[in-house]
């Protein structure tokens, strides 16, 4: 297979990408080196140290940044700007404090094209899509709730019906239940599996919790400290859906373990590249 029609197999191609923040000597190199792939449908974790670029790739996948190096292509396509098949959340969702819940899911459908040119028209029906997603996230009968009635993982379940709500190829997740309780957080892990599984739009997600990594994902790559690159990368294999309780499991454990030594290996790494 050649180089073309192997980068075309791919919704994402990450090749050789580097991206320096400023210039001269108070410039930081925040990647450098860095390439992986990513399937259509695929749901993938980026882990590593603090530091590491991992929001940095989300930046550039998503159009928000340009690469000062290498090549990054989303669908066959360089990335030249903000791309209107993703959907992003973070960690903290910031919801319009006078929008109800249901308003503030519509959001994207107002502002991104090609459905904010006939929102109108089709307002019921996208009115009814945002209905379902609300239903699913288990926030049926919260839809005229405004955010400041809502918990944080209620908020955070919005958050997700938000990013999804037009239909989006690749969802882009930044820490998204970084702010939240231990139980609520499993919770939502749950919930993220259900939505995925039903909607399979490819999936990157960063995270610092390694159950989180194993329980959700595909595959999982690690990256090193600062600059940023792909350190190692492991398949994960258990059978969908996964209940909480495989997170006990030895296999499991084994998994995250593996994973664990590469993050502390990484977070060793040093490189005459971090240098301005």
């Amino acid at each position: 297979m050649d180089a073309e029609a192997q980068s075309n197999s791919h919704l994402i191609d990450i090749d050789d990408v580097s991206l320096r923040y400023g210039v001269g000597e108070g410039s930081t190199l925040a990647l450098a080196g860095t390439s992986f792939q990513v399937s259509e449908g695929e749901f993938i974790s980026l882990v590593g140290p603090s530091g590491c670029g991992k929001s940095t790739i989300v930046k550039l996948v998503s159009g928000l940044m340009p690469v000062t190096g290498g090549r990054l292509t989303v669908d066959g396509q360089p990335v030249t700007g903000p791309l209107s098949i993703v959907g992003i959340a973070f960690q903290n969702p910031v919801m319009l404090p006078w929008l109800s819940t249901l308003d503030n899911v519509l959001l994207p459908l107002k502002i991104v094209r090609p459905h904010r040119d006939h929102f109108r028209q089709r307002k019921e029906e996208f009115r009814d899509r945002a209905r379902a997603l609300l239903k699913v996230v288990g926030l049926d009968g919260f839809e005229q709730k405004f955010p400041w009635q809502l918990s944080g993982g209620m908020r955070q379940r919005a958050s997700l019906c938000r990013a999804l709500i037009h239909e989006p190829r690749l969802l882009l997740l930044d820490e998204p239940f970084a702010s939240l309780d231990a139980f609520t957080r499993e919770e939502l892990w749950g919930v993220l599996q259900d939505l995925w599984l039903e909607k399979k739009p490819t999936i990157i997600m960063i995270t610092h919790e390694l159950r989180e990594a194993v329980y959700l994902s595909d595959k999982v790559y690690v990256m090193s400290a600062r600059p940023g690159r792909i350190l190692y990368e492991r398949d994960v294999r258990f059978d969908r859906p996964r209940p909480l309780e495989i997170t006990f499991d030895d296999a499991f454990v084994e998994v995250a373990q593996d994973l664990r030594q590469y993050i502390q290996l990484g977070r060793n790494e040093t490189s005459a590249e971090a240098g301005p």
